[in-house]
């Protein structure tokens, strides 16, 4: 017989990022709902909690499924990975706006075998996935900067969108970091009609191109770059800014000390030379998603990513969220948490729960027992909520 007198399930807003090289946000998202859900309340039956799940990004990994989630269809094209070897990459489409990421066409992930390819590696396959959305007749295009393998200052993109590069003897260069310094001259054929469709880079990136905060000198190490590199890297993008000067693009110079030029390896600086406003990536995507509004419907929220730390305070996914979630519990799961209880308040957490309280392994490096982890959290979490 039904209970009218049974209290309404507690309502559960699951809201995480990913745990960078262990599990998707969607796959985090879903253990913890796992757990949660087979939580019984005080009449002994499952389904105390009910879950809404919501899987985040911003603007890197991700991306894209977060905009499905939001109800954008999936697109499937296939293009140049950051070494060339095709690779079949996703785009997202609402009718209106299109989201393309750079992960899934160029990204670290992508690389032959993980092995990193600083000078060799390009970002074509962002622009020629930008080509395949433009055909959709979009009013809005998204680009999502995060995780590239390159740090060709965006000339793969721009060679896919009808740019070519040419050296000194007038022969069409490759769109790859090593063909920077060779740069002498640029022209602009054939080039997609942008007139009228709003660009949106949607990065939390703030470094200029060039310098002891740009892309080569911050983001080279991560990708495989040496000193040297590094060095040949900082000078071919100045040769680009340079050429690009002496062809009539009179604000290069301005543009690449723009906060945000120096993002996906200077993809950021080619997106504001064709034009580009930069966003707030995890503020993009959470309107995006109608996170306001989905939270306002629930009791709880639940975030996390793969560490919490200082760059968690920074402004990283989970903080965006804090700030959102004023006036409802609020908790962080996480692997690993190196943000001290007392410092909890910062973020406004109410708990924090991590995979290494659960485990002596490297959770890290073993999906299955993250995942595992997730849905024994999830049972704690409801324990605590009922």
């Amino acid at each position: 017989m039904h209970n009218a007198t049974a209290p309404a399930p507690v309502r559960a807003l699951i809201a995480p990022d990913k745990f960078k090289g262990s599990l998707t946000a969607a796959e985090v998202a879903g253990a913890l709902a796992a757990g949660l859900r087979s939580a019984t309340g005080v009449s002994g039956r499952a389904g105390a909690v009910h879950c809404e799940l919501l899987p985040l990004a911003d603007g890197g990994d991700g991306s894209v499924d977060a905009a499905v989630t939001s109800g954008f269809t999936r697109y499937s094209v296939t293009v140049p990975g950051p070494t060339g070897r095709p690779v079949q990459a996703d785009i997202a489409f609402d009718g209106a706006t299109a989201v393309v990421e750079v992960a899934n066409t160029c990204g670290l992930a992508l690389l032959p075998d993980g092995e990193l390819d600083p000078l060799n590696a390009s970002s074509r396959g962002f622009g020629e996935a930008v080509l395949f959305a433009l055909g959709l007749k979009p009013a809005r295009v998204v680009l999502a900067l995060g995780g590239s393998a390159s740090t060709d200052g965006g000339i793969g993109m721009l060679s896919a969108l009808g740019y070519r590069f040419l050296d000194a003897a007038g022969h069409e260069l490759n769109g790859a970091g090593e063909a920077l310094g060779r740069i002498r001259s640029i022209e602009r054929t054939g080039r997609p009609d942008l007139d009228g469709i709003e660009l949106v880079m949607a990065s939390d990136i703030l470094n200029p191109l060039l310098g002891p905060r740009g892309a080569p000198a911050v983001f080279g190490p991560q990708k495989g770059a040496g000193p040297k590199q590094i060095a040949a890297l900082e000078d071919g993008l100045k040769r680009f800014v340079d050429t690009l000067s002496e062809a009539g693009v009179l604000n290069a110079g301005t543009l690449a000390e723009h906060a945000g030029a120096g993002s996906a390896g200077g993809l950021g600086f080619a997106c504001l030379l064709l034009g580009a406003t930069q966003v707030s990536g995890a503020d993009y995507f959470l309107d995006l998603l109608d996170f306001n509004a989905r939270k306002d419907s629930c009791d709880v929220v639940i975030t996390g990513e793969g560490s919490i730390d200082e760059q968690t305070l920074a402004g990283k996914l989970p903080a965006a969220v804090a700030r959102r979630s004023v006036g409802r519990p609020l908790i962080a799961v996480a692997g690993r948490s190196l943000l001290p209880r007392e410092r909890w308040a910062e973020m406004a957490l109410s708990r924090v729960y991590t995979l290494a309280e659960y485990t002596d392994r490297d959770s890290a490096r073993d999906p299955g027992l993250s995942a595992t982890l997730l849905r024994r959290i999830g049972q704690d979490i409801a324990a605590g909520l009922l």
